[in-house]
């Protein structure tokens, strides 16, 4: 891989060497190559070009298709893939003279062939500002809720401030924790081993007919001609739901089938938007965790929704659509949020009288539900399956001795403790300032801040270690704004603030740190890593917000499905869920809807029975060990498997779960030296086709109000799904039980 000759053989191992020297854990031995070639550029002209164009490329693309309904995440494995080329073409076509820089001595644009290191580096600049593949900076939510749905204004300078702080104040502390989570053998990092593996592949020399860069041009070019269909020409091929079609005057039948709407029995799409919008690709997912995601999927829409719905008719579910992540009053009509606003941008609590109780439909209610059973499971599950195995590897990480990885980053100079520090204070400077001098515009107190900063603090050590050891990451945003929500009532923007603070930061201070490990399996130099981390961060945030600012000032009525025009794409289905996150949990507050002034005081049943799930599938695995299946059922797993619901739908799961077991189950097994070549290859051209034609139809025809209008462009075809089927309750264009 990156080393090879008299290098590789100084700096790795020898045959004689104790086997002790090597990892402990089977899965790094079998995927990360034991030597090193320090002489290796990484700080070049080329890794410096590529990672700066990655970087802005997906940052634009991942915010500019966050708004549309069926978003689109252009993953880190698109750069890996479609980097490589561009790599070699520089390293042919630059000059190879040398010429001097101060400070620098003499420096080439091509020092010589392009090696894995860049590739790392490039890499990791593209995708420094999207913690855990979420595409963009998650508090550029903030801004889009602040100025779509509530209809007021926040200054660029605040949301930047907002956006660059939340994304960088977790890798001060991160980077204090280094020696505890990245250093460590036993802190193995398992996700990072699928980047390790995809680098060796692509740096392998490739002699075949049909090489991998020549296969992805090929699924680019097919990718990108196709998405002209359903992203222009025929969009109905994106939600085909044919149930609908065969009853047309039937409420149940397209509840049933409609997969935007409804439970989407029998739905299906012909677009790998739909497919890969809102889980990523289900090309890169393993298929023993698709495989969790069919169970929970399963579990939540075809039996507690149905059973809850038409058995129970739980919380007047039949009042209000079966699937919707709407807000309604008791009668089944829209729940008008705005007029319950307040000037001070708190809750009216007279207009919320008039309009009464907030209700949920059956499908968001039992999410949230299944959300605070998956939390408490998740940390039950841990302490009974890998409490001691952690707490074991853990305490050999200080005892034992340093494996070949860790040896071989000694040649590198480690970073100052003096830079994480400094960054801390001066990101939580910046913080302070914003939630006293801009407090007006995003309604945090300094102590909110303290409070979610410690609070991120704390858990970023035992989150980094589930991490690290288990490939489980617990998140903290339901219990953040659950929490703000009981101390601070009535202000929106300060929960949404305060849950951002204290998971974003946590969120990102784990990335950070998982980073680091892919760094330290493939021997990247450290402070070559943190600044790329650093610069990659801050440019991705800033042009997450620069895109946000231009769709939400160019696009008329953008996140409004009621007042757009029929079929248009810019319906932001994320941030309706985080808009009405943030009316949940912050304007009206937890226990005006999950307390008892409200009418789900019910769900918070789920936190008990996610806690003791764990204990008793335990205590069944001790009770019958010969029973190998019993461990294998992961209540975490199944329980979040649909944590993405809403906004993704049943089409986006149904679909991601059939071409996911399709790839992952059956080419995997029955041809899997073609999985091994071009699996990955696959999902990165079919993602990166459909992006720039997207972007393409846009700026060509969108613009422009260029459209055309036939059955083909009428959508799913489903008016009735979202129908309630309760007597007497009048819905727009629905009949009357």
């Amino acid at each position: 891989m990156g080393g090879g000759g008299v290098a590789a053989l100084e700096t790795g191992m020898t045959e004689k060497e104790d086997e002790e020297e090597s990892s402990p854990i089977e899965e790094v031995r079998l995927t990360v190559a034991s030597t090193d070639d320090p002489s290796l550029p990484v700080w070049t002209f080329r890794m410096w070009t590529l990672g700066l164009i990655s970087c802005c490329l997906l940052s634009f693309l991942n915010q500019f298709f966050a708004y549309r309904t069926e978003p689109l995440m252009i993953t880190q494995i698109t750069v890996q893939v479609a980097s490589l080329p561009l790599g070699h073409f520089m390293a042919r076509a630059l000059p190879t003279a040398k010429f001097r820089v101060p400070g620098l001595g003499l420096v080439s644009l091509n020092p010589g062939p392009f090696n894995m290191k860049e590739h790392v580096l490039i890499s990791v600049f593209a995708n420094a500002g999207a913690a855990f593949g979420s595409g963009s900076a998650y508090a550029v939510g903030i801004v889009n809720i602040i100025r779509a749905f509530y209809k007021r204004s926040i200054s660029f300078l605040a949301g930047w401030m907002l956006i660059t702080t939340t994304q960088v104040l977790g890798y001060g502390w991160a980077g204090l924790m280094r020696k505890y989570v990245v250093e460590p053998a036993h802190m193995w990092w398992p996700g990072t081993l699928v980047q390790v593996s995809l680098f060796r592949a692509l740096h392998e020399k490739d002699e075949r007919r049909m090489s991998r860069a020549k296969f992805f041009v090929i699924v680019l070019a097919c990718s990108f001609t196709w998405y002209t269909v359903p992203g222009y020409l025929f969009p109905t091929i994106t939600n085909i739901s044919w149930v609908c079609w065969a009853f047309s005057n039937s409420v149940t039948a397209q509840q049933i089938g409609s997969g935007l709407q409804g439970l989407g029995l029998g739905a299906f799409t012909l677009d790998w938007a739909a497919v890969a919008s809102f889980l990523g690709s289900p090309l890169v997912s393993p298929f023993f965790a698709i495989a969790n995601v069919i169970v929970g999927y399963a579990l939540l829409m075809y039996v507690a929704i149905p059973v809850c719905y038409w058995g129970f008719n739980l919380y007047d579910a039949k009042t209000f659509p079966i699937f919707s992540s709407d807000l309604f009053t008791a009668s089944g009509q829209a729940y008008n949020i705005t007029a319950i606003v307040n000037d001070r941008f708190e809750i009216n609590m007279e207009a919320y009288e008039q309009q009464g109780r907030i209700n949920l439909s059956m499908f968001f209610a039992l999410s949230y539900g299944f959300g605070f059973a998956a939390i408490a499971a998740t940390l039950t599950h841990v302490m009974f399956f890998y409490g001691g195995e952690i707490y074991d590897r853990f305490r050999v990480a200080y005892k034992g001795k340093p494996d070949i990885h860790t040896k071989l980053m000694k040649k590198y100079e480690d970073i100052p403790q003096w830079w994480f520090q400094v960054l801390l204070v001066v990101t939580f400077a910046a913080s302070l300032i914003l939630c006293t001098v801009l407090k007006d515009q995003v309604q945090l107190s300094w102590w909110g801040l303290i409070f979610a900063c410690g609070m991120a603090f704390i858990f970023t050590l035992p989150v980094s270690i589930i991490t690290a050891t288990t490939n489980q990451t617990p998140g903290l945003n339901i219990i953040t704004e659950y929490m703000m929500g009981l101390i601070q009532p009535g202000k929106p923007i300060s929960n949404v603030c305060f849950k951002v603070f204290g998971y974003m930061s946590m969120a990102q201070a784990v990335s950070f740190l998982s980073d680091f490990k892919l760094g330290h399996y493939m021997k990247i130099p450290p402070k070559s890593m943190f600044l790329v981390q650093f610069i990659g961060t801050v440019i991705a945030g800033t042009i997450n917000l620069g895109v946000a600012w231009w769709l939400l000032g160019s696009i008329e009525h953008i996140c409004e499905p009621h007042n757009l025009p029929d079929n248009s794409p810019w319906t932001c289905p994320s941030d309706r869920v985080f808009f009405d996150a943030s009316v949940i949990w912050g304007l009206v507050g937890p226990r005006r809807i999950f307390g008892p002034q409200g009418n789900y005081g019910s769900l918070n049943w789920f936190f008990l029975g996610g806690a003791v799930g764990p204990f008793i599938v335990w205590l069944l695995h001790k009770a019958f060990p010969s029973q190998s299946w019993i461990p294998l059922v992961n209540l975490p797993v199944l329980l979040g498997a649909t944590g993405m619901m809403p906004p993704a739908t049943s089409l986006n799961f149904s679909a991601w779960i059939t071409v996911g077991t399709v790839f992952n189950f059956f080419v995997f097994r029955y041809r899997k030296k073609w999985w091994e070549r071009y699996n990955y290859i696959l999902s990165a051209g079919l993602d990166a086709g459909l992006a720039f034609m997207g972007v393409l139809l846009y700026f060509t025809l969108s613009m422009e109000n260029r459209s055309i209008s036939w059955w083909g462009t009428n959508g799913e075809h489903c008016l009735l799904a979202s129908c309630p089927t309760a007597k007497g309750v009048q819905a727009d264009g629905c009949p009357l039980f």
